[in-house]
């Protein structure tokens, strides 16, 4: 890697007839990145003035940079390189639109974060980068950046039409070939390259492009292929940073440098306890819960193993000098888990019935819970659940299960239908999984009461029967122990659905198509492009990285969740019912039968203490208020939507190819035929690609990083009556249970994963932020973007409010545990709070 360097030249005079243009250009230049070599040149295009031979924007002479010298930007004070460049242009060149930068090193890409031109008369011209640029020698093509305008395609400037074009003809490319690093095309694939066929116990089914297994597109990465099928993506290493995504969508130095760091701490907090058991001699089990608070969350005398887990790094990082400064980082870290929240205050709270409930609605998964209006509860296919009314109408406070029904008292946390197809194939595996339902009823003080669970398996034979076991609360006793055994079968369903589903399907994989066909579709300089980029940002290495470490065959996922090797045909059958028409907040709430729809066109909760819905709500109304004004301002008549070529493109891109698999359910989308309709859907894009990904990520730690509390796997059943198991249960429950759920590798190897993902990285940009106030030139935008910053800090005032008023139980429960998930802290510029902070709306899906 070369160096960062300094070099002092000073601008030639102007030519005859010309005028010069100053401009600043800015580059990262730390963890032993490349900077600009002297042979790297600017040059500008005119958008207002044609050169004629062409058909574009007038172009300069090249300019060279010099003058680097080491700066500090940004509130992260990130370490960059700074250069002055001075560009000639004729007297009649115009506004500048476009500016072209030719790295002329040979092997070596620079990341460059903006470039800012000062203009006659005070006026400045900003172009925000942030994107790597590669040897001209590899692209055969300089790199354009365009002005931070907004133009909808038929009011581009004229000069600028075909470049417009030419960029996204590029970024589609031709469809054909194996990616190369430094190129920035956007493709569409189907999920080949979760499996390996030259390993039987790997073989996994592709998804995507059948009626089979249908799922979301994703980016195309073009690695070598297996010839046994032609179609299935090799990877070097199970582990690795080595593949393609284009260029713009990889973490920037800072944001790839703190992950390594998180990385490294994980493995750190995931070898201690693991070789403290093979010290004392526990291998398989933790022997009680406070021999598992002690292993997990208490230092070790002698963390002897942090440098055979450093040695190991040396291998993994780009180079020596981030090496080490990884290594700093990781020595200024803990060396333990820390302790997880929901038993940072009251160590056995998470056993009521009120805080298991309580986390339905206000949880890591607060996105399942149902109304239920059928009783008894009946499957898709039509078979009654065993539940009668004998076993739940005294826990009713003296309502009759109609009444309770009617009065919108009893709901439902349903595990049962998706899972039961499955539940034989899954059993094989070594674990012991029902597919459960679990009834609630909603006390007169607004919480939940669990009033009944019921366990199913598939019957022995071959057909569809099944058998079902129902538990009823108790708190003493046998009974008592019983009921503690099936809650935790319920928590093992909902963390599997938790984290395949709510967290990975419903954020990270359907997010994926629409970034693919924001690049294909829409120019830089379309508004829309505009309003989505931040909620785009680090998606599509998330995901990549997603697929290389926990999705593939024998990856973190399939070792710590209960589905294994079946976890990703089960998400795709879920998938084949998605409908993103149904992802607004309001209209799933409605899906549910928690809220119905109120004479004013908003909702109205059916349980007003839900601080997932409460709190979402008046995010989504803050989001929904930025994005109709955002579109009324560019969108002047639902005819100028329609006539949007880029965005019509955009349109069909996403619903015909990138989710093409759900293309022929004419509920799954809204017509892109209306201002209204534009508003809604990207409304919709944006609460789940932020809002719903913090509802559902951000809490991972604060509950499921005490395992007890929510297993991602069982090893046992319910002990029947009169068996060995049942003597065994009634000697030592406390053993019982922790033989039950996983042991201790899966355990502590799920504790480093979610560590991972529970944190903030110090880049973070929450709701309302944006990296720059240079990102649009449009002042009536930044005042709607103002306006819908003050909005998120009322929303903060609610939030704060609402979990300081004793009357609202839910909001922190007997473990104490404040409902901060869907706290937008606008106010959290540059990450100055970073790490494990339960709080915090993101812009994108970025962990």
């Amino acid at each position: 890697m070369q160096m960062p360097f300094c070099w002092d030249r000073g601008p030639a005079q102007a030519p005859e007839n010309h005028i010069a243009i100053n401009g600043t250009v800015v580059v990262s230049c730390h963890f032993g990145l490349s900077v600009p070599g002297k042979t790297t040149t600017l040059c500008l295009f005119s958008s207002t003035q044609i050169d004629h031979n062409t058909g574009k924007g007038k172009l300069s002479t090249e300019a060279p940079l010099r003058s680097g010298r080491k700066t500090k930007h940004g509130p992260g004070k990130t370490s960059t390189m700074t250069y002055q460049v001075t560009l000639f242009v004729d007297t009649e060149f115009g506004t500048p639109g476009a500016i072209v930068v030719k790295n002329g090193l040979k092997n070596d890409q620079f990341f460059l974060r903006y470039v800012q031109l000062e203009l006659a008369e005070d006026r400045s011209i900003h172009f925000e980068c942030n994107s790597w640029v590669y040897p001209y020698k590899k692209t055969n093509s300089d790199r354009v950046f365009f002005i931070n305008t907004a133009y909808l395609p038929d009011k581009t400037p004229e000069a600028l039409r075909l470049l417009r074009e030419e960029e996204l003809r590029s970024l589609r490319g031709n469809g054909r070939g194996e990616r190369k690093d430094w190129e920035r095309i956007y493709d569409y694939d189907y999920y080949n390259d979760l499996g390996n066929p030259d390993k039987e116990d790997h073989i996994r089914p592709i998804l995507g492009g059948t009626a089979t297994y249908p799922y979301p597109r994703r980016c195309r990465t073009g690695r070598a292929l297996f010839k046994k099928d032609g179609m299935t993506e090799t990877r070097k290493h199970m582990i690795n940073l080595d593949f393609y995504i284009p260029p713009d969508e990889r973490f920037n130095p800072t944001k790839l440098a703190e992950v390594l760091t998180l990385a490294v701490q994980a493995v750190t907090h995931f070898v201690i306890p693991e070789s403290r058991a093979l010290f004392q001699g526990n291998i398989n089990n933790f022997k009680s819960f406070d021999q598992l608070r002690r292993d997990l969350y208490s230092k070790p005398q002698q963390p002897v193993v942090e440098g055979v887990v450093m040695d190991k790094l040396k291998t993994s990082v780009p180079s020596h000098k981030t090496y080490k400064q990884v290594s700093k980082m990781v020595k200024e870290t803990p060396v333990r888990f820390p302790i997880p929240q929901v038993v940072e205050h009251d160590q056995g709270a998470w056993r009521t019935d009120e805080e298991f409930a309580r986390e339905m609605l206000a949880g890591l998964n607060p996105v399942v819970i149902k109304r239920l209006d059928v009783f008894p509860p009946v499957s898709s296919g039509g078979k009654k659940s065993s539940i009668t009314t004998a076993h739940i109408e005294g826990q009713l406070e003296g309502r009759t299960v109609e009444k309770a029904i009617e009065h919108n008292r009893l709901y439902i946390l349903d595990h049962h239908d998706y899972l039961i197809p499955y539940l034989r194939r899954i059993n094989t595996l070594g674990v012991c999984i029902y597919a459960s339902r679990t009834l609630l009823f909603l006390k007169d003080d607004g919480t939940l009461k669990p009033v009944v669970v019921e366990l199913s398996l598939p019957s022995d034979g071959a057909g569809d029967g099944e058998i079902s076991r129902i538990f009823l609360p108790a708190s003493q006793g046998t009974e008592g122990q019983m009921w503690q055994l099936a809650k935790a079968h319920v928590s093992v369903n909902d963390s599997g659905y938790h984290q395949l589903i709510s967290h990975w399907l419903f954020t990270h994989a359907t997010v994926e198509p629409f970034i693919i066909a924001t690049k294909r579709q829409l120019s830089v300089m379309h508004p829309i492009n505009k309003l989505l980029e931040p909620h785009f940002k680090d998606n599509m290495q998330i995901n990549t990285l997603a697929r290389s470490i926990l999705l593939s065959a024998g990856g973190i996922l399939e070792r710590t969740m209960f589905p294994g090797k079946y976890a990703m045909q089960m998400s795709s059958a879920i998938y084949s019912e998605w409908r993103f028409a149904e992802q607004s907040l309001p209209n799933e709430l409605i899906k549910r039968g928690v809220a119905s729809k109120d004479p004013s066109g908003g909702v109205t909760l059916h349980i007003k203490d839900y601080p997932y819905a409460v709190d979402g709500l008046d995010v989504w109304r803050a989001i929904e208020g930025w994005v109709q004004s955002y579109c009324a301002h560019f969108y002047h008549s639902d005819a100028a939507v329609v006539g949007d070529r880029e965005l019509q493109a955009w349109w069909d891109d996403v619903r015909l190819v990138g989710h093409g698999d759900r293309q022929h359910d004419s509920a799954c989308w809204l017509k892109l035929d209306t201002v209204a309709h534009l508003a809604e859907t990207l409304s919709t894009l944006i609460w789940i690609a932020s809002a719903l990904h913090a509802a559902v990520n951000f809490g991972q730690y604060g509950y499921a990083g005490f395992m007890p509390n929510r297993p991602t796997q069982c090893r046992r059943f319910v002990p029947l009556p009169g068996s060995p198991e049942m003597v065994q249960l009634e000697a030592d429950p406390e053993m019982f249970f922790l033989e039950m759920v996983p042991d201790r590798f899966t355990t502590t190897l799920g504790l480093a994963l979610i560590e991972v993902l529970s944190n903030h990285t110090s880049d973070e940009l929450y709701l309302g932020q944006r990296s720059t106030s240079s990102w649009t030139d449009d002042g009536e935008v930044l005042q709607l973007l103002d306006r819908f910053r003050d909005e998120l800090r009322r929303v903060e005032k609610r939030v704060a409010e609402r979990n300081r008023d004793p009357r609202l139980k839910n909001r922190r429960g007997p473990a104490k545990v404040p409902y901060t998930l869907l706290f937008p802290d606008v106010g959290n510029v540059g990450g100055k709070e970073k790490g494990i902070t339960g709080k915090g709306i993101p812009n994108s899906v970025s962990i």
